[in-house]
This record gives structure tokens, sequence and C-alpha cells, in this order.
């Protein structure tokens, strides 16, 4: 896609939001799946649930704005999933692997915040306020799962791993 001007712009990283989320879709019930802590794998299935309102809203933005919904590969976003696939595969211990995660996780949480709140200011000087709106609803969405996520890891993931802590500082040692 050329990009020649700040609309052009826009729809380029409206795409590429389009295809992050639609991937977040296919990785959250796998994430789910693997996770251990009380709380975390209903996390993951609540986030899905919000990620798949995220793409109906996108639709709604494509369609208001007079344009297809289409994805914009996202090399960031697989790189995310991909890294996260890789630590499933690899972690044994379940408290690591449920802080893997819970980091995994953030990680898509901060680059859709990152996305979304660029889009939203755009949004809004392109005079699209509607548009602005709905990427603002996200954006807030955005940053609660990211906190709930923050509350999880402080609260149960990291309080159960200090064994493993001073196991490796006993290691180290």
């Amino acid at each position: 896609m050329a990009i020649q001007n700040m609309n052009d712009l826009f729809l380029y990283q409206l795409k590429d939001i389009y295809f992050a989320e639609n991937q977040i879709v296919k990785a959250l019930p796998k994430m789910s799946e693997k996770a251990i802590a009380p709380g975390l794998s209903e996390a993951f299935d609540a986030h899905l649930t919000e990620t798949e309102e995220h793409v109906a809203r996108l639709n709604r933005i494509f369609e208001l704005i007079g344009q297809q919904p289409h994805g914009e590969e996202c090399p960031a976003i697989e790189g995310i999933i991909e890294e996260a696939e890789e630590l499933m595969g690899q972690i044994d211990r379940e408290n690591t692997l449920d802080a893997a995660l819970i980091a995994a996780a953030q990680a898509v949480e901060h680059y859709e915040i990152t996305r979304y709140g660029t889009l939203a200011a755009w949004a809004g000087a392109l005079g699209l306020d509607e548009v602005a709106d709905i990427l603002m609803q996200t954006l807030e969405e955005e940053h609660a799962a990211d906190a709930a996520l923050t509350d999880l890891g402080t609260d149960r993931i990291n309080a159960a791993s200090v064994d493993e802590i001073e196991e490796f500082k006993a290691a180290a040692g």
C-alpha cells in the first residue's frame, strides 16, 4: 500500500491492528489452555470475547470510512505470538509458564495500546469523531486488560514464584 497522506497512514495502521486482532483471536485459546493459575485461563477467555468485539468494532470503522475490512500483515504481532508459542512449548514449571504467558499477553496489550491510542488521535485529527470514539472505547478496554494482567502477575504468579527465585539464587551462588 502506497502511503501518500494521513488518510493513507490511518488506513494502513487500521489494517495493521485489524490483522493483529484477528491473530490474537487465534492465539488466546492456546494461551488459555496452557494457563495454570487460578483466574488466568478465565482472564484469557474473557479477553477472547472482548477481542472478538474489537474485531467487530474495527469492521464497523471500516464501514464508516467506506473501506472493506482487510488486514495488513503485522510482523510485530506475529513475532510476539510466535515467541509466546515457543515459550509455551519450552517451559515445564507451572509458575514459570504462567509468568511467561502473562508477559506475552502484556506485550500484546502494550502493542494494542500503542496502535489504538495513535489511531484514536489520528481519527480525531482527521475529523472522524465517531471513529475516534470507537477507538477510544477499545483503548480503554486494552488498558483494563493490561491492568488485570498486572494484578494476576503480582498477586498470584509472582508470589508463587518466590521459591523458584530462591532456587535460582542458591544455584547461582
